[in-house]
């Protein structure tokens, strides 16, 4: 009996440790990130990049990847929690925000959803936009990395259906109409290493 005890011991260590050998090996965030996300809590903002700085723009210039959705990641809690605090700072005070605009290569983008009441922002993680209309909007368009200029875009649909995930994993499918889903396509261009200055003429 106390053979048996210690092999079922021996085996949940083993499966344990296999488990963080997985997770590890996923990679969620490098140490690199972890710093940056960790050297202050979520009520700290973190310095937005800028197309006027050349070591900025290339990381702006890269595409991001996806994360593994998990409300008890402590870190993606925290930038997720400090991407908001950032883009609601009073020296940004965006519309829209995404994490390579905070120097973090991952799909994660917060929105400020004007087609609902009170207009609140949402998170989303991994998204991805499944279809897009044929009706364009042609409209005025700003951006935290680009400060100090605004232009008149024309290639934005009028409405996509968006593909993306929550923090507690849960999946959504949604249809999203006018000034909001211009938002989506703006911030889902910065995961993709576009900036919205490549689609003024």
């Amino acid at each position: 009996m106390k053979h048996l005890f210690i092999l079922s011991i021996t085996l949940l260590f083993i499966a344990g440790c296999a488990g963080t050998k997985q997770i590890n090996k996923e990679g969620q965030f490098t140490s690199a990130q972890t710093e940056l996300i960790m050297t202050a809590d979520s009520s700290a903002p973190m310095r937005v990049l800028s197309v006027y700085n050349k070591q900025d723009s290339l990381l702006l210039r890269s595409k991001s990847v996806d994360v593994i959705p998990d409300s008890n990641d402590i870190i993606l809690n925290n930038l997720i929690r400090r991407m908001y605090t950032t883009v609601n700072d009073s020296l940004t005070e965006g519309v829209g925000i995404a994490a390579p605009q905070v120097g973090i290569l991952k799909n994660i983008i917060w929105v400020q959803r004007y087609d609902k009441t009170g207009y609140p922002f949402e998170v989303y993680l991994n998204p991805k936009i499944k279809q897009y209309t044929k009706k364009k909007l042609n409209w005025v368009e700003g951006c935290l990395s680009v400060p100090g200029r605004r232009d008149t875009t024309t290639t934005r649909s009028y409405a996509i259906l968006l593909d993306y995930m929550k923090p507690d994993n849960s999946h959504q499918l949604e249809m999203i109409e006018g000034f909001t889903a211009i938002i989506l396509q703006h911030e889902i261009d910065h995961l993709n290493g576009i900036i919205y200055l490549d689609r003024v003429k």
